[in-house]
């Protein structure tokens, strides 16, 4: 496979030196990041991943497609991910050297699934003695979607700039309700390997591959697979734009106490909900009679109240909560943060010297169950995540399959943390794809924003200008029904990766039986 013809008599390019590639690999991850928001290039994303996988099947060695897959990955981490030294730097405490570095090594991390991968799929194809299409198509696309699964959970995950949130408004997000943020992935890199086949002798076939993809694609957005349920909730979103710098501080906490209270009581809604953290003191350090006089508003409005507060369980196990009060509730409803953010709410093992370095409040808490029941609004009910947790969307299909009977979904969140950066837009991105996947609304809750109403098409309905104070009013539609994807989650484009594997094992199977020679 050529893509440069010398001319008659011009001797034959020099190959491209392994350096070369790495850098070049480098720069095309890093590149990724503006097919995702506030950017939304995705098209640039089938070009960055056809380039790795260029690069890769013209390295010498499987070693060498190792090194430039783990450069790939290197950049799409560093360059997806570089808001977290805001954390860790202006509120963490520790020098922006240090925070940077700190980055660098979790990005040279991630970067060894994708390495994994492409030196993987580059052994198997000079061991299987794969033709181009069967490598572009079958093995590739595959272990890609293999090593961003894998990113999604080992070592309790980080899936954050997974290649299919890019495709939330394109043509590909037809496919969320059946194949998840995974399979739309796996659906970008077989495009990306179908262009490469552009030239050779197969375009035909590439081309219509392609066509297929996409134009079915278009036609699922049409496909509805959740109905409406019960009447419409109004909500109002408290966004309180509290600066992080005051909001843990004991000279500052009681104006904080008061923006909320009073946000919260200014007029009923069937559902009123204020960010993580929103309330960031132990009820037991909070004034007397605070917490009562939310479940006053409650019984004497008829509004339901969500607050986000710490929740402490002894004088060593606490926990990132959401605290529901109902007028007709016997007992508060409770949902504690199951999926914690290592280093900022829970310390790894062998690296509490780290943690030390920084100055983060309430970092070593308590994970609560990975199924919890939801909370009953009215005609509809709402179950929560926080924060982080929005991006483990095979946690939240499972919350669905498990008994939930959730019609809603709630997100309150504390993204301060990551300053005036394209976190927001990320993690907004990021819910619009919880959307797709299960066909349910979300609210959005949150400090500084994004603070949304998302519809279950994955539409923005309602929003509030970030980083500023306000209350967002609105109403939400509860929807009912099992999407795909909420019955069988992360496992069906895990077979489909499994049978284009074999399809190719295969394949090179009979193709040696045919020269007479073993595989």
């Amino acid at each position: 496979m050529r893509f440069r013809r010398t001319a008659p008599g011009e001797p034959p390019a020099p190959p491209r030196t392994l350096q070369s590639r790495l850098i070049i690999a480098a720069i095309a991850g890093g590149a990724s990041v503006f097919s995702f928001a506030p950017f939304g290039w995705w098209p640039l994303q089938l070009v960055t991943l056809a380039l790795l996988f260029y690069q890769v099947l013209r390295a010498q060695t499987p070693k060498a497609s190792f090194f430039i897959g783990w450069a790939f990955g290197f950049g799409w981490c560093l360059a997806g991910v570089h808001w977290l030294t805001i954390a860790i730097s202006r509120f963490g405490g520790l020098p922006l050297p240090l925070a940077w570095i700190a980055i660098a090594l979790l990005a040279l991390y991630m970067g060894l699934h994708c390495g994994a991968a492409m030196g993987l799929g580059a052994w198997l194809r000079r061991r299987w003695a794969l033709s181009l299409p069967a490598a572009n198509l079958l093995v590739l696309p595959a272990l890609w979607a293999v090593s961003e699964w894998t990113r999604g959970w080992l070592f309790t995950g980080f899936p954050w700039a997974s290649s299919g949130y890019a495709h939330n408004v394109s043509p590909l997000a037809g496919y969320a309700p059946i194949l998840g943020v995974y399979g739309i992935g796996w659906l970008v890199a077989l495009t990306a390997g179908a262009l490469l086949l552009l030239m050779h002798r197969t375009r035909k076939y590439a081309l219509a591959l392609i066509a297929l993809v996409w134009l079915a694609g278009f036609a699922l957005q049409y496909v509805t697979w959740t109905t409406a349920t019960g009447k419409p909730l109004s909500v109002r979103l408290v966004q309180g734009n509290v600066a992080l710098a005051l909001k843990f501080d004991p000279n500052h906490v009681g104006d904080t106490l008061r923006r909320y209270r009073e946000a919260v009581m200014a007029e009923p809604a069937d559902l009123i909900a204020i960010p993580e953290t929103g309330i960031p003191l132990f009820p037991q350090q909070l004034p007397t009679g605070y917490l009562d006089s939310y479940g006053s508003f409650a019984r004497k409005t008829g509004s339901a109240v969500v607050l986000g507060i710490p929740l402490a369980d002894s004088p060593t196990r606490y926990g990132n909560s959401v605290l529901g009060l109902g007028p007709t509730l016997g007992k508060p409803y409770r949902y504690d943060k199951h999926h914690l953010v290592p280093f900022g709410e829970f310390i790894p093992l062998g690296f509490r010297w780290f943690t030390d370095m920084m100055h983060i409040p309430l970092g070593d808490q308590t994970g609560g169950a990975a199924l919890q029941p939801s909370f009953a609004v009215k005609d509809q009910r709402v179950l929560p995540n926080i924060c982080y947790e929005n991006v483990f969307g095979e946690e939240i299909a499972a919350q669905l399959d498990n008994g939930s009977r959730a019609t809603v979904l709630l997100n309150v969140s504390e993204l301060a943390w990551y300053g005036e950066s394209v976190a927001i837009p990320q993690h907004l991105q990021i819910s619009r794809m919880r959307t797709l996947e299960t066909g349910r609304p979300m609210l959005m809750a949150t400090n500084t924003g994004a603070t949304v109403v998302i519809d279950g098409r994955g539409n923005v309905t309602a929003s509030l200008p970030w980083y500023r104070e306000g209350v967002l009013k609105a109403t939400v539609q509860g929807m009912t029904g099992d999407t795909p994807y909420i019955l069988l989650r992360n496992g069906l484009v895990l077979a489909i990766a499994a049978a284009a594997l074999l399809g190719a094992w295969v394949g090179a199977r009979r193709h040696a039986s045919r020269r007479g020679s073993p595989a």
